[in-house]
């Protein structure tokens, strides 16, 4: 796990500024760190990388790392699983190795079978490989989007990094801020690939890579969602008991490989069904009692500290807890803003950092259950497009005809996406209320905020549609980009089996019904579970990491909202309406209706991001 930037130019930079971009990213890589320029063709690369060691301690995986015939160099963040296996196969083809880590074998892989070898590697991972003699160079991300990959391209210069700031750091990097997509992130609190906050600067998108060749860049596919989407649904396993089992025993191999390291490996555990899963199939397969953490909550409503260590006292883990405070959560918001380095206001960022502070204490690797809601049916909204597509196929004609009465006693999402009579955007919920107060506020309203992806998607299922699109949006650019950043602060490599692309591809053969069964989401993944512990002990509602919004704005963060809701300081700043932002405030002092308080949440993350890193 590591921290990658670097550029391609024809103006050359010091060496002390590629260090300077480096060690932005100090965090991400204590151990080690390493820059590397050269000149092919009249193009200069300059390539850098801080390694935090997992695989191979020793001085042999230091990167820039150059390939055994030094015709290649790479810079690499993340793990590959399987590398064992393509090195045994390396060997057999005549590949010789100086040492045990999995970047050796990308380099080797890259030499043996070219652009391919990127559909061969099973892990997090993103990379820049550069051919010496001729300049191509490949960047490349894993499927999912666990590792992340930005660049800035403008003019014929490619500037890439780990992280934003990494690139901001470098001197020819032209800091314009890229006002359209501040109206989407007030909507959903993250900005969707290929966007960034900045002008000229872009997410690698996930399942992707791309290649620069004689001035030139060009962005491929080698992974879809909806491509394995489809491919499972030729593929479908009707048989309950087949299906069961053959899921169980690739969540099983997913964990065990996620086991190898030569640091201790341990696992966050919240008390949910993911995370309880993962840990329990750890427990099985080491030798000893696997290192669990979790954090607890003054409040009742919002702890869940208590089902954790019940799961650890019936797994028999050794069990951390630590409680927190909302002052503790309070605390971290400036890190929050540099750590993240453009807007982003899940608030569950903040116990998460903390989780992983905890973790660090003990272990460099932690295992989580993140993706399991969003491959198997796990989030509430799923219980909204359930409720709203049967409703639909009712009426026929969406909620005009369903009677007031019965839409006062519907949740607001149900009826909101009863409004959306639009067939590109059906599970979308930002049709009504949030779009149209955010465009309020916003003095650029031009600018759509619904993600186009839906439009690609075509299933009968609501349910389907709607994981689909959160498997493209909010898994990468929220869960994940939130686990990476908050896990990272700490030096903590974070790994998330039910993210196995065998066990996301098996996903799709999976049947629906078999996911949400009588209105129970999660139906085959609890039953897997229930192998492990008593059913009767995960049987509560989901809870995750709750923060109270709306007490911290009325309360806490008052003073706060207010300095940076100045209409001096909006004028001057020349993108929010103040009388707007004053309404939304209200709103928010009176009550904690929905949206408001994301809203302003998100506002104020904004404003705090702003004043770091524009106008300073």
């Amino acid at each position: 796990m590591c921290g990658i930037c670097g550029y391609i130019s024809k103006r050359k930079i010091g060496d002390d500024a590629l260090e300077a971009m480096n060690d932005t990213m100090y965090h991400r890589g204590p151990n080690d760190s390493g820059i590397y320029q050269v000149e092919v063709e009249d193009t200069y690369f300059g390539f850098a990388q801080r390694r935090l060691s997992i695989m191979d301690l020793s001085v042999l995986g230091h990167q820039p790392m150059f390939s055994e015939t030094n015709e290649y160099v790479i810079v690499f963040n993340g793990e590959v699983y399987n590398y064992r296996d393509l090195r045994e196969e390396l060997i057999e083809k005549g590949h010789i190795f100086k040492s045990d880590c999995d970047t050796e074998v990308i380099l080797a892989a890259y030499m043996e079978w070219g652009d391919a070898a990127i559909e061969k590697l099973d892990g997090m991972f993103a990379f820049a490989i550069l051919n010496l003699k001729t300049g191509r160079t490949v960047f490349a991300r894993d499927r999912i989007g666990k590792k992340p990959l930005y660049y800035y391209w403008k003019d014929g210069e490619l500037i890439f990094g780990s992280e934003l700031k990494a690139i901001v750091k470098h001197p020819n990097f032209k800091k314009n801020l890229n006002e359209n997509v501040i109206k989407q992130f007030l909507c959903y609190q993250y900005i969707n690939e290929p966007n960034t906050i900045y002008c000229d600067t872009y997410k690698l998108p996930a399942g992707h890579y791309m290649v620069f060749k004689n001035g030139q860049i060009e962005i491929k596919k080698y992974w879809d969602i909806y491509e394995k989407y489809i491919d499972g649904k030729k593929n479908v396993i009707l048989d309950y008991k087949e299906c069961k089992e053959e899921l169980k025993n690739n969540i099983y191999h997913a964990v065990k490989k996620r086991l190898v390291a030569d640091v201790p490996v341990g696992s966050f555990l919240s008390g949910g069904i993911d995370s309880t899963l993962v840990t329990a199939i750890a427990n099985d397969i080491v030798k000893e009692k696997i290192k669990t953490f979790t954090i607890g909550f003054e409040d009742k409503k919002r702890n869940e500290a208590q089902f954790a260590k019940e799961s650890s006292q019936y797994l028999g883990t050794d069990h951390y807890e630590v409680y927190v405070t909302e002052r503790d959560m309070l605390n971290l918001l400036d890190d929050m803003c540099f750590y993240f380095d453009e807007p982003f206001a899940d608030p569950s960022e903040l116990p998460t950092m903390l989780v992983s502070k905890v973790a660090k204490e003990k272990v460099t690797v932690a295992l989580s259950g993140d993706g399991g809601d969003e491959f198997f049916c796990g989030y509430s909204m799923y219980d909204y497009v359930y409720y709203s597509q049967m409703l639909d196929k009712l009426s026929g004609v969406g909620n005009k005809f369903i009677p007031r009465s019965i839409k006062k006693k519907l949740p607001a999402e149900v009826v909101a996406l009863l409004s959306n009579r639009n067939p590109n955007y059906k599970v979308q919920l930002f049709s009504d209320l949030p779009e149209m107060f955010v465009s309020k506020m916003m003095k650029n309203n031009d600018v759509g905020i619904k993600f186009n992806k839906e439009r690609l998607i075509d299933t009968e299922n609501w349910q389907e549609r709607r994981m689909l699109l959160d498997m493209y949006t909010y898994l990468p650019e929220d869960v994940l980009t939130k686990a990476d950043r908050a896990s990272m602060k700490y030096s903590l490599e974070m790994r998330c089996p039910l993210l196995d692309t065998n066990v996301m591809e098996y996903s799709f053969r999976v049947p629906h019904e078999y996911k949400y069964k009588a209105r129970n989401k999660k139906y085959i993944l609890k039953d897997i579970l229930y192998d492990y512990v008593p059913k009767k002990m995960m049987d509560r509602p989901k809870n995750g990491f709750g923060v109270p919004l709306g007490k911290w704005l009325r309360t806490f963060l008052k003073d706060e909202i207010n300095r940076v809701s100045q209409k001096d300081y909006l004028d001057k700043q020349g993108i929010f309406n103040y009388e707007a932002v004053q309404e939304l405030i209200s709103k928010v002092d009176k009550s904690d209706k929905k949206p408001y308080p994301k809203i302003l949440w998100a506002f104020y993350v904004f404003q705090m991001w702003f004043a770091r890193y524009i106008e300073n």
